[in-house]
C-alpha cells in the first residue's frame, strides 16, 4: 500500500448551525471589549533610530539637528531625505459616518482610526496616525488638513459623511502636494473590483456584459461604480438603488446631490423603478454597501437574480445579510467585508499597499488608473495560488500580496508622470519587501520579549 493511501482520512468538519454561525460572527465583539481596554490603544510611537547613549541626542536633537534644519530650509525636498515625512500618512476623520454607525463623533471613531493605523503599519510599513477632527465643517476640514500637510507624505480621508466627502476629496486633491484618498472610496472600489474579476472569471462572465445593481448609492457604492466602469463594465448596465428606490433620470429629488445626479443620468439604461427588489431582477452581480444587517436585504430578493449571481455584502460591522442566507438563495459567489467569513472583500487589502507604493515612488496623488492596477495585481495574486468559488481574492496574511500591490501601484504611477522617485520593477518590490517585513519583525519581536504583554486569557 502506498505511503499516500495509508493515511487516515481527516473527518469532515461538521457543519455549523446558523446559531453556531450567528454567535461565531459576535465572538469578535466581545473579544474587543475585552482587549481595547487591556491594552488602552492600538498604535504608538516608536524609536527609528539608533541610541547607542545619551551622546546621541546631540546628534537626533540639538545641537546637531540645526544643520538638518538648515539643509532643509535650503533645499524643501531634502525634507524626504532628513525626516520619516515620505513614510507617514495622517488619517483624518470627523466621526460623522464610522463603519455603519454613523455620526457617533470625533471621540468614538478614535479606535477605527486606531485600527486603521495598525493595518497601515503592520500590513503595509506605513506609519499612520489618527486625527478625529472636532468639527463637521467641510471647509475648516480642508483646511485643517491642508495645513497639516508639510509632516505627512499622505493624507487617508476616513469616515466622512456623504456628500461633503467628496467636496472634502475633490478641493484638498487641488490644494495639497501630497496624495490625499478617501479610503471608503477608493479603497473599498478597489478591492471590490479584484474580486469581481476573478469571481467573474469562475463564473465565466465578462464585465462588459453583466447586469451589476450597486445596494447604496453612499461615498463608497458611488466610486465602486465609477471603478467598476473604468475597468470595463457598461455604465447602462449598472443600476443603483438608495433609500428611496433604484436612480434614474426622473429622480429630480437628487438635482442638488451631485454624485448620485450624475449616476442617474449615466447609469440604469433600461430605466427601472421601484426598489432593490425590481432592480435585482436578472442581475448577475449585487455589490452592497449599505445599512449593516443583517436583514437589510431580504434573502427572497436574491431569487430573481440571474444564474450563478455573484453577491459582494460589504456593511459593517455586519454585512447586509448573512452570507449563508445568500447561498442557499443560490447565490454561487458570496463575499463580505469582514475576515471571518470567506472572500473578505474589505479595503484593508487596499490602502496598505497602494500607499505602499504610492509613498515609495513620491506620486504626487493616487489616480483611479493606479487603484485598477492595485485590483488587478491583487486578483492575479489570488489566481496564482488558484482561485476558487470561497477563494476570489487573497487573505491578509498572505505577506507577499501587498509588496506585489505596491509595486504596481508604483509603476503605474511612474507610467502616468506623476512619480517623483522613480525606480525600477526590482527596486521597488525590494523596498516595499524590506520595509513591510521590517515593521511585522518590529511587532513579533516586541511580543517576544513581553514589551507587547501577551493578551489576558
Amino acid at each position: 500500500m502506498s505511503t499516500s493511501s495509508a493515511r487516515k482520512t481527516k473527518p469532515a468538519a461538521r457543519k455549523l448551525t446558523k446559531e453556531e454561525l450567528v454567535a461565531k460572527a459576535q465572538k469578535p465583539s466581545e473579544d474587543a471589549m475585552k482587549l481595547h481596554p487591556f491594552y488602552m490603544g492600538k498604535v504608538e510611537v516608536s524609536p527609528k533610530c539608533c541610541v547607542r547613549d545619551f551622546d546621541d541626542f546631540a546628534v537626533w536633537y540639538s545641537p546637531g539637528v540645526a544643520a538638518v534644519c538648515k539643509d532643509i530650509h535650503k533645499n524643501p525636498a531634502k525634507v524626504f531625505e532628513h525626516t520619516n515625512k515620505a513614510n507617514m500618512v495622517a488619517v483624518v476623520s470627523d466621526g460623522t459616518r464610522v463603519l455603519g454607525l454613523g455620526d457617533i463623533g470625533p471621540e468614538a471613531a478614535i479606535p477605527v482610526m486606531e485600527g486603521k493605523g495598525l493595518l497601515f503599519k503592520y500590513l503595509g510599513g506605513v506609519d499612520a496616525f489618527p486625527i478625529c477632527l472636532n468639527t463637521k465643517d467641510p471647509d475648516e476640514i480642508i483646511r485643517t488638513v491642508e495645513v497639516l500637510q508639510p509632516c505627512f507624505g499622505g493624507i487617508n480621508l476616513e469616515d466622512i459623511s456623504q456628500p461633503k466627502c467628496f467636496y472634502i476629496l475633490d478641493e484638498l486633491r487641488k490644494r495639497c502636494s501630497i496624495p490625499v484618498w478617501h479610503d471608503d472610496q477608493q479603497g473599498t472600489a478597489t478591492v471590490c473590483l479584484a474580486g469581481l474579476l476573478n469571481a467573474l472569471k469562475i463564473v465565466g462572465k465578462r464585465i462588459e456584459d453583466v447586469k451589476i445593481v450597486l445596494f447604496g448609492a453612499g461615498a463608497a457604492n458611488i466610486r465602486i461604480g465609477t471603478v467598476y466602469m473604468a475597468a470595463g463594465a457598461k455604465p447602462g448596465n449598472l443600476i443603483y438603488v438608495d433609500s428611496k428606490g433604484t436612480l434614474h433620470k426622473g429622480r429630480f429629488d437628487l438635482k442638488d446631490h451631485r454624485e448620485k445626479w450624475r449616476m442617474c443620468q449615466h447609469t440604469n439604461q433600461n430605466d427601472v423603478r421601484g426598489g432593490v427588489a425590481e432592480a435585482l431582477r436578472g442581475a448577475d452581480v449585487l455589490s452592497a454597501a449599505s445599512t449593516p444587517g443583517p436583514d437589510t436585504i431580504k434573502k427572497e430578493f436574491l431569487g430573481e437574480m440571474a444564474k450563478d449571481a455573484v453577491v459582494f455584502l460589504t456593511a459593517n460591522p455586519i454585512p447586509e445579510m448573512w452570507p449563508w442566507d445568500a447561498k442557499e438563495m443560490g447565490a454561487r459567489i458570496v463575499g463580505t467585508g469582514r475576515s471571518d467569513f470567506p472572500n473578505q472583500v474589505n479595503n484593508s487589502l487596499g490602502f496598505p499597499g497602494i500607499f505602499r507604493g504610492t509613498l515609495d515612488v513620491h506620486a504626487k496623488t493616487i489616480t483611479d488608473e493606479m487603484c485598477i492596477a492595485a485590483a488587478q495585481e491583487l486578483a492575479k495574486c489570488a489566481q496564482d495560488k488558484g482561485i476558487s468559488e470561497d477563494y476570489i481574492i487573497p487573505k491578509m496574511d498572505e505577506p507577499e500580496v501587498f509588496a506585489r500591490e505596491a509595486v504596481a501601484v508604483g509603476m503605474k504611477a511612474i507610467e502616468q508622470g506623476i512619480a517623483q522617485r522613480p525606480m525600477s520593477r526590482e527596486a521597488l518590490y525590494k523596498l516595499a519587501s524590506l520595509t513591510i517585513d521590517r515593521a511585522r519583525k518590529e511587532t513579533q519581536l516586541k511580543m517576544k520579549a513581553g514589551i507587547i504583554a501577551a493578551p489576558p486569557k
